[in-house]
Formats: C-alpha cells, sequence, structure tokens
C-alpha cells in the first residue's frame, strides 16, 4: 500500500480522531460489559469471585500482551488502519460468542479472543495520532480519544443495564443453531455486533497519516527498541509504573462499582448501571477534555513536563476520595464520590498517553506503546479486579466488597503518585532530547 506524502488536513485529522474515539468506545464496552453481569453468571456458571476477577481481568489481559508486541511491529512497519480495522471486528466477533458460552472454560476462551482483537487498537492508533498532530498539541486529541474510553465503560453501565433488566423480564429465549440462551448471554450477542460495521466505517474513510520522522529513518528492531527504553530507564519506568498503578486503582474500583451498589445497597443485578452510566457518561468527558486543556496551557506556559505532571498533580486529590468512596453508608453520597473519582482519573489520562508518544521516536511508537500498553493491563486490569476480589473471598466476604476496594486504594493511590514523582524530572529531559531529535 503506497502511503501519501501529503500531510492530512485539520478536518480529516479530526474525523479520524472522532473514529477512533467511537471504536475505543466499543473497545471498552465490549470489554467491560461483564462487570455488570456478575451476578446472574455466577449464578449459572458456580464461579466465585476471584474466577470473575480472573475472566474480567488476566483471561483478558493475558492474549492481550502476547498478540500485543508482534501487532506492534506490524504498526511500525505497515499500513496501520487495516490493524485497527481488523482488530475492531475480531473483538466485535469475539464479545458476541461470549454470550455463547455455557461454562467458565468457554466463558474465558471468548475473553481471550477479545483480548487478541484489542491489542491490535492501541499501538495502531496512537501511532496515527501522533503523525497526525505537532508534539505540543498532542494532549488534546489523545484525551478526546480517550473520552471513548469513559464512554464505553459508561455506556458498559448504561445499555447494559437496560439491557439486563429488559432481557431479565423477557426470560431465555430460544434461537436457530446456538439454541437457548439466558438475558446475561443475550447481552454480549447484542452489544457485540454493532462493531463490526465500525470496523467497515473505520476502512472505508480514515486515511493512513505520513509518518512523523527524521528523513531516512528506518524502523528498528524489537532489540534496539527494547535498548532504547533501556537506555532511557529513569524515564520509562516510573512513567509506565505510575500509569499502570493508577490503572490498578480506577479499574480495580471500578469494575467492582456495579456489585459494590448491589451488595451494599440492595440494588438488583443490573439496577445500578444506568445511574453509574449516566454519571460516568457525564463528569468524564468533561476531565479528559479539560485534562488535555489543561496540559496544553501548561506546554505553551513553557511547562516542558505538563503532561507527566498532570499526572502527578490529579493523583494527589484522587487518594482521599478513592478511599472514602467505598466506605460511605449514605447511597446519594457514594454516588457523588464515584463521580469524583471518574472526574480526577480521568483529567489525568490523555496527558499520560500523551507522555509516552511525546518523548519516542516515530518508528518506535507501536512497540512502545504495546510494551506499554501491556504493563498498563497486567497491572491496571489484571491486578486491579484480582486484589479486590481475592480480598472479597478470603479477608472481608462478598458483603465486604467496600473494604476490599478501599484497600486496594490504600496501596495503590501513595504508590502511583510516588511514581508519577519520580518520572517529572527525567521526563522533561527526555522531551528535550525529542526536541533535539526532530521526531
Amino acid at each position: 500500500m503506497t502511503v501519501s506524502k501529503a500531510a492530512l488536513s485539520p478536518a480529516r485529522s479530526w474525523w479520524a480522531i472522532f473514529i477512533f474515539m467511537i471504536a475505543l468506545m466499543f473497545n471498552y464496552l465490549d470489554r467491560q460489559l461483564l462487570t455488570l453481569l456478575v451476578t446472574p453468571i455466577k449464578a449459572d456458571l458456580d464461579v466465585s469471585d476471584t474466577q470473575i476477577s480472573l475472566l474480567v481481568g488476566f483471561a483478558f489481559v493475558l492474549f492481550y500482551v502476547l498478540a500485543g508486541i508482534p501487532v506492534a511491529r506490524l504498526v511500525d512497519r505497515g499500513p496501520r488502519k487495516w490493524i485497527v480495522g481488523f482488530g475492531i471486528f475480531f473483538w466485535s466477533v469475539m464479545t458476541a460468542a461470549c454470550g455463547l458460552a455455557h461454562s467458565f472454560l468457554q466463558l474465558a476462551l471468548a475473553r481471550m479472543g477479545v483480548g487478541i482483537g484489542e491489542s491490535c487498537n492501541a499501538p495502531a492508533t496512537y501511532s496515527m495520532t501522533s503523525d497526525m498532530f505537532a508534539r505540543e498539541k498532542l494532549a488534546q486529541p489523545m484525551s478526546v480519544i480517550g473520552i471513548g474510553v469513559v464512554a464505553g465503560s459508561g455506556m458498559a453501565l448504561l445499555v447494559g443495564g437496560w439491557l439486563i433488566t429488559w432481557l431479565t423480564d423477557l426470560g431465555p429465549q430460544n434461537f436457530p443453531v446456538v439454541g437457548t440462551l439466558k438475558p446475561w448471554q443475550m447481552t454480549f450477542v447484542i452489544v457485540g455486533l454493532p462493531g463490526v460495521l465500525w470496523a467497515l466505517l473505520l476502512l472505508a474513510t480514515v486515511p493512513e497519516p505520513p509518518r512523523r520522522e527524521a528523513p531516512g529513518a528506518q524502523t528498528p528492531s524489537f532489540v534496539d527498541v527494547v535498548r532504547f527504553l533501556w537506555g532511557l530507564g529513569a524515564t520509562y519506568v516510573p512513567m509506565f509504573l505510575a500509569n499502570g498503578i493508577k490503572a490498578m486503582l480506577s479499574f480495580g474500583i471500578a469494575i467492582w462499582s456495579p456489585v459494590f451498589f448491589e451488595r451494599k445497597f440492595g440494588f438488583a443485578p443490573g439496577e445500578p448501571g444506568p445511574i453509574l452510566g449516566i454519571i460516568s457518561l457525564v463528569v468524564s468527558p468533561i476531565g479528559l477534555v479539560l485534562g488535555g486543556y489543561i496540559a496544553n496551557r501548561m506546554a505553551a506556559a513553557g511547562y516542558k513536563d505538563a503532561n507527566m505532571r498532570m499526572v502527578w498533580l490529579v493523583t494527589m486529590p484522587l487518594i482521599p476520595v478513592a478511599i472514602f468512596y467505598p466506605l460511605v453508608d449514605n447511597v446519594t453520597v457514594a454516588f457523588a464520590l464515584f463521580g469524583a473519582s471518574l472526574f480526577l482519573g480521568s483529567l489525568g489520562s490523555g496527558p499520560a498517553n500523551a507522555a509516552i508518544q511525546a518523548v519516542t521516536p516515530g518508528r518506535m511508537r507501536g512497540t512502545t506503546t504495546a510494551l506499554y500498553i501491556a504493563i498498563y493491563n497486567v497491572i491496571g486490569y489484571g491486578l486491579g479486579p484480582l486484589v479486590v476480589g481475592m480480598l472479597n473471598d478470603n479477608v472481608f466476604g462478598e458483603a465486604g466488597v467496600g473494604y476490599s476496594m478501599a484497600g486496594l486504594a490504600c496501596f495503590a493511590g501513595p504508590a502511583g503518585l510516588t511514581m508519577a514523582w519520580l518520572a517529572l524530572k527525567p521526563y522533561l529531559r527526555a522531551v528535550e532530547a525529542a526536541e533535539a531529535r526532530g521526531d
């Protein structure tokens, strides 16, 4: 495929950002739908909270990570939009396949398939975005793409909650070929299929941008990329860990929030979903856009470390909110603190992604992003829910899920803040080095 060297117009660039944002929405919608279906899945498949955590986290993350590195090598070499398009198609089909599972093993295998498909998205999307916008303006489009994360999570709660309530009233249904499907299974099938159409729209309308890189740049080997990152370990290690541990806090709490409201305040399965979804859809996009705007303004004011500085600053107020949210006994206050935690967490999301892209050479971005996403998902999406589930099963019991969530926050919050602080000075030096390279 021949790639035009002409720069994309702002209109075409922002159209691509819109397509990426909705694709990421489907990504997180499909990924997090399971969090609303914990109660019926536990009843039908006879699984524990720890096994649920594995389905939510490591069954997904394991193959996400295994597929991510070879996919990233393709991103650094080939046509990135085709990689994104295939990924959307595959993870959507595998989400629908989750609805055909009749055992823990079958559901785990389908979740692994979702992970393989979703591993195609972030490296290619972020690499393309970095070639569409200048470094000093990168935080804002990254934050807009990040709206897809919170929109998907919110839609999983809102649409998933409405669907499971409606389908529960409808009861199990018989279908040709696949036989009888229960309400939670039909929810997966209905939510999974629209992503197939979005994959086709992306392939038809999103252009492949010319790569923004130094003249004569070649795609480095995987060993060369690792050697480059190791040489800047003082920058990348605390930056990766800060974002991963912060994700551990965010995902661990967010994923167990529907179950928290069911067990502590007596909501029916799926019932808290629409409320949590509306809160997420209102506060998180505001936080994402505001976070990107503030980071851009800080950069314009001369703070070259603006992106990483934002991650550090917003983690400070997030810690007490995350600790007290699951401990309160008033349901209204609990919903309000849930919204506050989402808002504070979303402020640093776009700058966190922009920080990594801004200091990484163009032909290394796909591989670097895949390595980052692997760490991010193993720590955040794997360990976060698992820690809460294991505390539920072994320490506090099912009714004590709030204490498990608070316990996670007491550890992950300060640890993430410390890592972000350690990254600040090395990150500033890395930004200056990237400016000197001209990539």
